[in-house]
């Protein structure tokens, strides 16, 4: 794996677990029944994203290590798993000349 594949893959994972993480902990300012003039009653209060972005990282680090781990090491293939069509090896077949023999 290059590394800008490996970066485009846990910037992917990164999007995919900060939208996974948002909502926990939020408290919005109609549950907690301060809600401001001028704004959403579903605003959160503290919406805390550093702390997110935080958790984020680091749940998206782990999943990334697990993905390139499957990437290089390739401990398992295609071949193996039960429910993946089987591929022809197309490098293996010789060429041959698709011009009329006289």
């Amino acid at each position: 794996m290059t590394w800008t594949a490996g970066l485009a893959i846990y910037m992917v994972t990164w999007w995919v677990v900060l939208f996974a993480v948002l909502p926990f902990g939020v408290v919005s300012q109609h549950e907690q029944g301060a809600a401001q003039g001028g704004t959403d009653p579903g605003a959160p209060v503290r919406p805390l994203l550093v702390r997110k972005a935080l958790v984020t990282t680091i749940i998206a680090a782990i999943i990334w290590s697990g993905i390139a781990y499957v990437i290089i090491d390739k401990p398992i293939g295609f071949d193996q798993i039960p429910f993946m069509p089987q591929f022809t090896d197309w490098s293996a077949t010789p060429t041959t000349s698709t011009t009329p023999q006289p």
